[in-house]
């Protein structure tokens, strides 16, 4: 039998994974405009990737028949979420939320990455 009051439970790592209709769309977003760094990928043509940037790491999955969700399907913080907004506004990508500063501490807003999915993104005040 095994102990579980042994050593306490802890979490490593948790990523989003971003389902995409397009892998070389994504990453011309992710890794040419966010600067994201291809850390691993599977299969050909490639149909999973693991990008990273900082200590912020995403998972891209091909889907060729996603329909992204009208809810917001992952968080990033950052530093300097005004020039994160800048690049988004200049890429042409939608915003779903204004950026503004919000009563829980943080500056956000959520836009729509080119596959339509979600992203929520704060900087704390």
């Amino acid at each position: 039998m095994h102990k579980t009051d042994d050593k306490p439970l802890r979490f490593g790592r948790v990523a989003a994974m971003l389902p995409v209709h397009n892998m070389a769309r994504a990453t011309d977003f992710y890794i040419g405009v966010l600067r994201f760094q291809n850390v691993f990928q599977n299969g050909d043509p490639v149909g999973f990737m693991i990008l990273e940037r900082e200590g912020a790491e995403i998972h891209l999955t091909l889907q060729p028949g996603h329909k992204a969700a009208d809810f917001n399907i992952a968080h990033m913080m950052v530093e300097n979420v005004d020039a994160l907004h800048d690049i988004i506004q200049q890429q042409g990508l939608r915003v779903i939320k204004r950026l503004q500063n919000k009563d829980y501490g943080l500056r956000a807003f959520v836009f729509e990455d080119p596959d339509g999915n979600r992203i929520d993104v704060g900087e704390p005040i």
